[in-house]
């Protein structure tokens, strides 16, 4: 039993089309990974970024900040304590 020309060229072009697949989806998956890289470095820069942002505002909303924003900007200064009117529920 000998394979016909036709049979050889067929198993032949079927390893040669499977040896393309496999390069190919070799070289997405590697680019995929480096795309994970580098949004994975994205990531990490917002955290980082984040957590500046959350200290500045804990800073910037602390009481004496506030105060000091109300009496120069705004030009409010405290009620003297014969001025408060306390109200009961």
């Amino acid at each position: 039993m000998s394979a016909k020309p036709t049979t050889a060229f067929l198993l032949l072009l079927g390893v040669i089309v499977t040896c393309i697949g496999i390069v190919y989806a070799r070289h997405e998956g590697r680019k995929q990974f480096v795309e994970l890289q580098v949004l994975g470095y994205e990531r990490d820069r917002m955290d980082v970024e984040w957590g500046q942002l959350q200290l500045e505002q804990s800073t910037l909303t602390t009481q004496g900040q506030v105060e000091n924003a109300a009496r120069s900007r705004l030009d409010m200064i405290s009620p003297a304590p014969d001025q408060m009117v306390i109200l009961k529920p």
